[in-house]
């Protein structure tokens, strides 16, 4: 079963009630769900996931006051649910503070992801956070939150993102794809550094990943993931396949003709969506062209690498 589809039903096994007869005051203000940094939170959880981290287990998130109030003995609580009969036992709490399940303050699992007790503010917070956080910080699913706190914070994250952060990170990644791939890649294999080459194409490779998940309205998530996320994706469906392809397939000009493929795509998309007019298909010059209509002065100041 998958780690999701566990601790839903674990919480509705158990968790409920508890809550129901043991909190009755803050059940309405107790939000529950599932969300962080574990595979099952993004459903790529598998039998080998089973070595860490596993087991029936869910999320509790009190605001700071209610946990002042309550936080001690719903952890107790929480701690002497018992088993599900027939189902992976109960996964451990750790008493440590890193807790992928139990009772936490809705601020400290946000300012675990993003520095803060809540959604980036600044476009500067925006650029500094690392995508793969932002992924963590919405992953999962909320089976319960009549406060709405913990709710209103997530979708900030998915979907508050300023324009022109998403402007800018655009035009980096496109401006890394034609560096890493169009111009370095083949010209380390033609100098025979097949080390420089593969780092080249590991670099493409990641920048092309993120910027299928911004196009998608996402993150993208931990390298291990990033893959098989994108065998869901509405744009750029094929991008995984052809970029594993491109990975581990024939080596040389094939790959050549392989990244130039997705370049083209590439561009002819960021056209097709009016964000360039270039009609090359070198990426270089659209993220240049999609910098241009970043409004913000202090974005728009940035060096197109940063």
């Amino acid at each position: 079963m998958a780690g999701l589809e566990l601790s839903r039903e674990y919480y509705e096994f158990c968790g409920k009630d508890m809550i129901k007869n043991g909190f009755a005051e803050y059940e309405s203000r107790i939000a529950v769900g599932l969300a962080g940094g574990g595979s099952d939170c993004f459903g790529f959880d598998d039998d080998i996931s089973a070595d860490h981290d596993s087991g029936a287990g869910f999320c509790l998130w009190l605001t700071d006051g209610d946990y002042d109030k309550i936080g001690f003995s719903l952890a107790r609580a929480y701690a002497a649910l018992p088993d599900m009969p027939g189902k992976p036992a109960k996964a451990k709490v750790l008493p440590y503070g890193k807790n992928h399940f139990g009772v936490m303050r809705i601020s400290d699992f946000y300012r675990t992801y993003t520095g803060s007790g809540g959604a980036p503010e600044s476009a500067a917070q925006w650029l500094s956070l690392p995508e793969h956080s932002l992924a963590c910080a919405v992953s999962g699913e909320v089976f319960r939150d009549d406060l709405g706190e913990f709710t209103a914070i997530r979708e900030k994250i998915k979907t508050g993102m300023p324009r022109d952060v998403y402007l800018k990170k655009l035009s980096l990644r496109v401006i890394e794809m034609a560096q890493s791939g169009q111009y370095n890649f083949a010209r380390c294999l033609k100098h025979g550094e097949k080390g420089a080459a593969a780092l080249a194409l590991a670099k493409f490779a990641e920048s092309c990943v993120s910027f299928a998940y911004l196009v998608n309205s996402s993150y993208a998530p931990f390298y291990k993931w990033a893959l098989k996320g994108m065998k869901s994706f509405e744009i750029f469906p094929d991008l995984a396949f052809e970029l594993e392809e491109l990975l581990t397939g024939e080596t040389g000009e094939y790959q050549i003709a392989k990244l130039e493929k997705i370049c083209s795509d590439i561009a002819s998309y960021l056209r097709k969506e009016a964000l360039s007019e270039c009609a090359d298909d070198f990426l270089e010059p659209h993220a240049y062209e999609i910098q241009a209509k970043i409004k913000d002065p202090s974005i728009i100041s940035m060096h197109i690498f940063e």
